[in-house]
């Protein structure tokens, strides 16, 4: 084999060399890839599964008004069948055992009124009858809006919290309450046979006076396309670096042989070789 060959089939070994990347290099982008078209599916599927339970969610809202659940249905309660449903109630309310939740909303900071309603069949359900400002947090600045005797109380059944608020716990034995938990509230309180959930009541249900109601924000974040079509374009532009990584580095090598027997860098050589040559006369 001549000098030129050896050192043309070395370069074509080392740019191929270059060209291929480690094995666990490879096998880890091929999982990183199909990782990412996971996610955007998986993302296109819970978009899917958001629309469906806003769409599910409006019905309920918009409802007329239903009886709560009996009693003996009460275990069964959850979020996925019962949230946000229309509902209405009768009883009276006992004032003395109320108790203050703070909140933000579009009215300002302050606090929800929660107020157990004692019903007829001695169940007790808490009301969030609505919000107050700081300054009416104590009960004497607001006597007047207290209705007694037995109401009827419409409004949007809720599930308990029994989490705290953001980076917040509720410090019961302080009185300080940040999120509606309704199994805490109760054994403050001293309740029972208390409902699980509580039911924040509408503007209809508002007493002059009285905490303001009707304030209830329904609303779900549906961020879940933007999401996906961040997967799907990281996909992408991986999916590209392979192409090139790959279908590239095998162009190159192709075009490096092709050029090696016959292309314009061997008649370059050819032509360079002879330069130097002079043939004198005889």
């Amino acid at each position: 084999m001549s000098e030129l060959g050896t050192v043309t089939n070395m370069a074509s070994g080392a740019r191929g060399k270059a060209a291929r990347p480690s094995l666990w290099l490879t096998v880890l982008s091929l999982t990183a890839l199909v990782l990412l078209i996971a996610l955007g599916i998986w993302q296109i599927e819970r978009r899917a599964w958001k629309l469906a339970l806003i769409d599910r969610v409006e019905q309920r809202v918009h409802a007329p008004a239903q009886p709560i659940p009996s009693s003996a249905s009460w275990p069964a309660v959850n979020a996925a069948n019962d949230e946000y449903r229309h509902v209405s109630l009768k009883g009276r309310f006992l004032h003395d055992r109320e108790t203050l939740v703070q909140a933000v909303t579009e009215e300002g900071p302050g606090f929800w009124v929660l107020t157990p309603l004692q019903r007829d069949d001695g169940t007790q359900v808490l009301i969030n009858r609505g919000f107050v400002p700081s300054e009416r947090r104590e009960a004497s600045t607001r006597l007047d809006g207290n209705p007694d005797g037995r109401i009827e109380i419409t409004g949007l059944l809720r599930v308990t919290e029994p989490k705290g608020g953001f980076l917040r716990n509720n410090v019961p034995q302080h009185n300080r309450w940040y999120s509606r938990d309704v199994a805490a509230i109760a054994t403050a309180r001293g309740l029972h046979d208390v409902a699980p959930f509580f039911v924040d009541a509408d503007a209809g249900s508002q007493s002059a006076g009285g905490p303001i109601g009707g304030l209830t924000v329904v609303r779900f974040p549906n961020n879940h396309l933007i999401y996906a079509l961040t997967w799907f374009a990281l996909a992408f532009m991986l999916a590209g670096r392979l192409f090139v990584q790959f279908g590239g580095g095998l162009f190159r090598r192709e075009r490096f042989v092709h050029e090696s027997d016959g292309g314009p860098d061997a008649a370059t050589r050819r032509t360079g070789s002879n330069a130097g040559t002079i043939v004198e006369p005889t």
